[in-house]
């Protein structure tokens, strides 16, 4: 029997609704008001208020299907399991359900015939083993044990493996992790678990049950209500139920594959395998970015998505064909995805005009390349010249800086330098990508937990004010401006909008004083419940408006007298009144990408 993943998606969805989950559409990948990540890499993420006990304009549970995206680890792309976008299943109780039906939900929905029907002998289970600031997590133990989990296929691991934390302080608490076996033989043998065979487990979801507030002081409360988010992953989950150790032999890359295949005049085989898996996931992951409002840029997530676009065409360029393709596969990624996400068809055309501008752009941005390269060279011939000293290797630094400058993948530069009888320093390089690429995952998960954990209240005003300053710009430049993404720190905001012209300053004055008005007035938050097509035909403000479920929160910032500063739909949390407010000040204007503009502001005492 063959599982579709889009079966799979909605199996699951199908089931948490049968459990009284409200299914809520999947956010953007582009995170709302998070500074510290440029993508949502998790489901917890636009999710975040409720985590923190915010209320949900729909229900205490909740399941959707979230779009994903990584690149901590693009440079492993192509092979069995490494992805850019995935999408995550996901269910959540906030404040409702906790750990004895997380875990019989979990059980039911893989074993039941009526569900995915794995056998239960093939699936293990790990939970947290203790520490000093935490007992080991017995209950969880025995609630496994009373849906019928074997003992010897329970695992008790260490705080690294079986512990989710916001930050130093704030919410926190164990998970468990379920496991499947994936070895050749039919079944696990009886010593067989997750910390004894480590290897022949595959993970397939993930139970966080968050109990505890941890204090400043270092000590655990137990928390006065208690939350469970899981996740599992839709690509392994259908890997794992057909038998194949690659996602890509499922039917969520065989159909982009063959029109991969299609379009460059090439069969998929072992000696092209690694260079089509790589533009299929990356045609993917690209047009899922575009369809979420992301544009091919220089910096942040359009730099992501050029240069996403730009390995993928390098790869079809390795074999031999050097025409546009990328827009055509395009469109078999939306019909594969818009059953799941109507809104990419409905994009289309927004997709494939953008794919196809950035693939002619790219062919002259290929020939500067080159022309580095060859300028590096030319200085190695001018060297020996002079010295005598015949140069054959390029140092790490050189090959780095064309890599981080000019976007010059490694093993590009190492093709060309074979061509003129040149290595390159490899290792060396590969130790500075890896410490490079460490830095920046850790430092983003850094941010995060602080952030979450430590900033809520500056993040609150400053995303209020958010909300002011498009109400002013849609009051003083144009009533069809809208949101195009928002980056929120405890010191500043960065808002994008939707203008293709430079704002005077004339405009940002007023843009400026507008808000101040507001905040000088004492404006009230006053939060709503509405049905969303209500909300669309109310003259209430929105921005990307497939985000939101059925039921919507709308924010309105009144005065006294009545008088509506901003009416907008939302899922963050406001300031209550203006009071805790300071004064707004603009400090920059300036282009993001096309057809956008950024404005970056403060709250500052007068």
């Amino acid at each position: 029997m063959q599982y579709n993943s889009a079966d799979i998606r909605q199996k699951y969805l199908d089931f948490f609704q049968s459990k009284w989950h409200a299914i809520i559409p999947s956010a953007p990948v582009v995170p709302e008001n998070d500074p510290t990540v440029l993508f949502n890499t998790a489901g917890m993420q636009p999710l975040v208020p409720y985590l923190l006990w915010e209320t949900h304009p729909l229900w205490k549970r909740l399941s959707d299907s979230q779009k994903c995206i990584r690149t901590w680890d693009i440079e492993e792309v192509g092979d069995n399991s490494h992805l850019t976008f995935f999408e995550m299943l996901w269910n959540w109780s906030l404040w409702d359900y906790f750990k004895k039906d997380s875990i019989a939900y979990s059980w039911e929905f893989l074993t039941s015939k009526d569900w995915l029907a794995l056998d239960p002998r093939k699936i293990a289970v790990t939970v947290f083993e203790w520490d000093a600031d935490a007992p080991r997590d017995e209950e969880s133990a025995s609630i496994w044990q009373s849906v019928g989990m074997p003992k010897d296929r329970i695992s008790y691991l260490p705080k690294k493996d079986n512990w989710w934390a916001a930050g130093d302080t704030g919410p926190c608490g164990p998970d468990t992790e379920i496991f499947y076996y994936v070895w050749e033989s039919d079944l696990p043998p009886a010593w067989s678990n997750v910390w004894s065979d480590e290897k022949n487990w595959m993970e397939i979801w993930n139970n966080v049950f968050m109990e505890y507030n941890k204090l400043p002081d270092g000590s655990l409360v137990k928390l006065p209500a208690q939350n469970v988010d899981t996740g599992m992953w839709l690509e392994r989950i259908t890997a794992t139920l057909n038998w194949e150790k690659t996602v890509y032999n499922t039917d969520i890359f065989s159909e982009i594959i063959a029109s991969i295949s299609k379009e460059i005049w090439v069969p998929y085989n072992a000696e092209t395998m690694r260079s089509i898996r790589i533009i299929a996931d990356h045609s993917r992951t690209a047009t899922v970015m575009i369809s979420d409002w992301v544009i091919p840029a220089n910096v942040d997530q359009g730099y992501v998505l050029r240069r996403l676009i730009r390995i993928a065409i390098r790869q079809a360029y390795k074999l031999w064909f050097k025409w546009e393709f990328l827009s055509k596969v395009a469109n078999t990624v939306i019909d594969k995805l818009g059953v799941a996400y109507p809104h990419m068809i409905t994009k289309r055309e927004e997709i494939v005009t953008e794919i196809l501008r950035e693939e002619k752009q790219f062919w002259e941005t290929l020939e500067k390349w080159l022309k580095e390269f060859e300028k590096l060279v030319s200085g190695f011939q001018i060297a020996f010249e002079r010295t005598g000293k015949k140069v054959e290797i390029i140092s790490w630094e050189k090959a780095f800086k064309l890599y981080d400058t000019y976007g010059f993948p490694l093993e590009m530069t190492g093709e060309l330098a074979m061509e003129v009888w040149l290595t390159v320093d490899t290792e060396w390089f590969k130790k500075a990508y890896t410490e490079h690429q460490e830095k920046s995952r850790t430092a983003s998960a850094w941010k995060f937990k602080w952030w979450l954990a430590d900033s809520w209240e500056e993040t609150v005003g400053l995303h209020s004010a958010t909300h002011l300053l498009l109400a002013g710009l849609r009051k003083y430049l144009w009533e069809n401006v809208h949101q195009k993404g928002s980056n929120i720190t405890p010191e500043r905001l960065r808002f994008d909008f939707s203008n293709d012209e430079k704002v005077e300053k004339e405009i940002l004055d007023k843009v400026e004083a507008y808000v101040n008005e507001a905040i000088n007035a004492g404006f009230e938050t006053i939060m709503t419940n509405m049905d969303k097509e209500e909300a669309r035909t109310s003259w209430v403000e929105w921005s990307f408006w497939e985000k939101y479920p059925e039921i919507v929160k709308v924010y309105s910032m009144v005065w006294a007298d009545g008088k509506v500063y901003s009416k907008e739909l939302c899922w963050w949390p406001h300031v209550e009144n203006s009071k805790t407010m300071w004064k707004f000040k603009i400090l920059k204007e300036e282009a993001s990408s096309r057809w956008v503009r950024r404005i970056k502001a403060v709250l500052i005492k007068d």
